[in-house]
C-alpha cells in the first residue's frame, strides 16, 4: 500500500464516519423538535465533496507528496475534533436549528464564527496541494467557496428565523 492510498483511505474513513455522526446527530436533534432549513443546497455540498474527494483519488495516486502541507492537513483534524467535542450533538452535517437552545460560543466558537468552515477550506485547498495538483485545490476552493456563501447565507436565516 502506498503512502498516498493510506493517506486517501484516512481521509475517506474519516468522512464516511463524520457522515454517520452527523446522521445519528441529525435524528437526535429532530426528535428533539429541532429542523433542518436550507435542505435543497445539502445535495450541492455532498456533489462537491465527494467530487473533491473522487478527484484525489483519480489523480493524486503515484504522484510526490508534500508531507509539510499533510502536516497541516493533519492538523486541522485536530481542530475539527476540537469543533466537534465542542459542539456534541449539536454538530451536523446539515443546518439544523434547535429551538430556544442558544448559539454555542465557547471552545473554538469563542474565536470564529465558522471555525468548522475554516477546517473545510484549508482542506478542501490543502489535500490536493500535498499532491501537487495546483488546479483541483483551485477548482474544489472556488466551488466550496459558492456552497458555503449559500449555506452561510441559510443558517443566518435559520438562526433568525422567529422559530429558532
Amino acid at each position: 500500500m502506498t503512502a498516498a492510498v493510506l493517506i486517501l483511505l484516512l481521509v475517506t474513513a474519516q468522512r464516511l464516519v463524520e457522515l454517520d455522526i452527523a446522521r445519528r446527530h441529525t435524528k437526535v436533534l429532530l426528535a428533539r423538535g429541532a429542523y433542518e432549513v436550507g435542505a435543497a443546497h445539502y445535495p450541492l455540498i455532498v456533489a462537491v465533496h465527494t467530487a473533491w474527494l473522487a478527484s484525489l483519488w483519480l489523480l493524486a495516486l503515484g504522484r510526490p507528496i508534500n508531507w509539510l502541507l499533510v502536516a497541516a492537513y493533519a492538523l486541522l483534524q485536530g481542530l475539527r475534533i476540537w469543533i466537534l467535542a465542542t459542539l456534541g450533538e449539536r454538530w451536523t452535517t446539515r443546518i439544523i436549528v434547535l429551538p430556544g437552545a442558544p448559539l454555542i460560543k465557547r471552545g473554538p466558537y469563542r474565536l470564529l464564527k465558522h471555525p468548522n468552515y475554516v477546517v473545510v477550506i484549508g482542506e478542501i485547498a490543502l489535500l490536493p496541494l500535498a499532491f501537487g495538483l495546483i488546479w483541483i485545490a483551485l477548482i474544489f476552493s472556488l466551488l466550496n467557496a459558492a456552497v458555503l456563501a449559500i449555506r452561510i447565507k441559510a443558517e443566518g436565516q435559520g438562526l433568525a428565523s422567529p422559530l429558532s
